[in-house]
């Protein structure tokens, strides 16, 4: 059972160091793994940063994923209803339905049959690398651009209007984007996408974005949002991971000796890169609707609840020095994925997008390092999901 916090205080967003949680995070943890949160608008919630404590939330279908219930632990916003086919942001039947639809697009087996086209993307971004030659910014030649060809060829997306979503995506991500900016990309990217689900209507095909179309029962607004949260998810979060996991790799030089020697798997280190870095930083996020007590906690209906999955997989009750990189661990139950119901439907593309993306990297530049100090490497401080703005790097 754990102890009610006395008072709510705001989240610990300031880092000392580029890949670790702020330190008043961890000191929370310690102190109250289920803890009061004081909310940007002055609203009073939780804070949950035990692992086993997150864990368990994750699971529990007593706290809602509605979004007209949330509220952001780092932006003042007004909550409001999510519209029809942000699946996300709903509870089951509505969930189930939308997640049933997608469960068979995202089998394993469907995913691994990809490997030998993400192995192709892969390569010829590094040979457009090699031919541009070192120094090359690593975010925007190799990083980005891997998991954003996969998920539009997989969606059926033009890549060639990748700048569309992208840019988009970037604006909706930024926590300092005006509400009005944010609403206004958002809806150029669904108005992009209903264009695509129109047509995928008049002239069915067979990638995911025709699969989805076909479902008379779903409106093309229905669509549109499913696959505007595929879109988005399956190139930020991957394209993150793979410049973030290299700036790790080459500011933890005896792991990268480790993975190059053959002393641990590429799954092993992906599990673990996910572990140590969380990109997913602040959340997720849900809400109590009917009061009720968690660990002790009394929690009452309307309140916010913030589940750092950042603290948990850094929880020193669940992983021995988890602030240590460490391959051997391997990052087994690593919650960066999430858990429960939720849990990312696209996590086996992720992983073999990832294993896929490092391998192929340093085998191609053995010798691969930054070119400027580890200092000077720019991060996505201000991003809902966190990773690197720019890191030069040379062979």
């Amino acid at each position: 059972m754990t102890e009610v916090p006395p008072g709510a205080r705001p989240l610990p967003t300031t880092r000392t160091t580029p890949l670790d949680p702020p330190p008043e995070l961890l000191e929370r943890q310690r102190e109250c793994p289920v803890d009061r949160l004081r909310y940007p608008d002055g609203s009073e919630g939780w804070l949950i940063t035990g692992y086993d404590q997150v864990r368990a939330a994750l699971a529990d279908l007593r706290f809602s994923s509605r979004k007209e219930l949330l509220r952001s632990p780092v932006q003042p916003q007004e909550p409001s209803a999510a519209k029809p086919g942000f699946f996300v942001y709903t509870d089951p039947p509505e969930h189930t339905k939308y997640r049933r639809l997608l469960t068979g697009l995202f089998t394993l087996r469907r995913m691994n049959q990809l490997a030998e086209r993400v192995k192709e993307i892969a390569d010829d971004a590094l040979d457009a690398m090699e031919r541009t030659g070192p120094p090359v910014d690593l975010v925007p030649a190799y990083a980005l651009p891997l998991p954003s060809l996969v998920i539009c060829e997989l969606l059926g997306v033009p890549y060639e209007d990748r700048e569309v979503f992208q840019h988009n995506s970037t604006v909706i991500q930024d926590i300092n984007t005006p509400i009005e900016q944010a609403y206004a990309a958002l809806e150029e990217m669904q108005n992009f996408l209903a264009g695509l689900v129109e047509r995928r209507r008049a002239e069915p095909s067979d990638d995911m974005l025709g699969g989805l179309a076909a479902h008379e029962e779903l409106t093309v607004e229905e669509v549109t949002n499913v696959c505007f949260l595929l879109l988005a998810a399956g190139h930020e979060t991957t394209a993150n991971m793979l410049s973030l996991g290299t700036y790790a790799l080459l500011t933890n030089p005896d792991q990268l000796a480790l993975l190059r020697s053959g002393g641990t798997t590429i799954e092993a280190a992906v599990e673990e890169l996910m572990r140590y870095l969380t990109v997913n930083h602040y959340g997720p996020i849900r809400a109590v609707v009917d009061d009720f007590e968690f660990e002790g906690c009394p929690m009452k209906a309307g309140e916010t609840v913030t589940l750092s999955a950042f603290a948990a997989n850094r929880d020193p009750k669940h992983f021995a020095d988890p602030d240590r990189l460490d391959f051997v661990r391997g990052g087994r139950g690593q919650l960066s994925f999430g858990h429960g119901i939720h849990q990312c439907i696209g996590q086996q593309l992720a992983r073999i997008e990832m294993r896929i993306g490092f391998q192929a990297l340093l085998d191609r530049f053995p010798n691969l390092h930054l070119a400027v100090p580890q200092e000077d490497v720019s991060m996505r401080d201000s991003m809902l999901i966190y990773g690197v703005a720019s890191m030069p790097v040379a062979w």
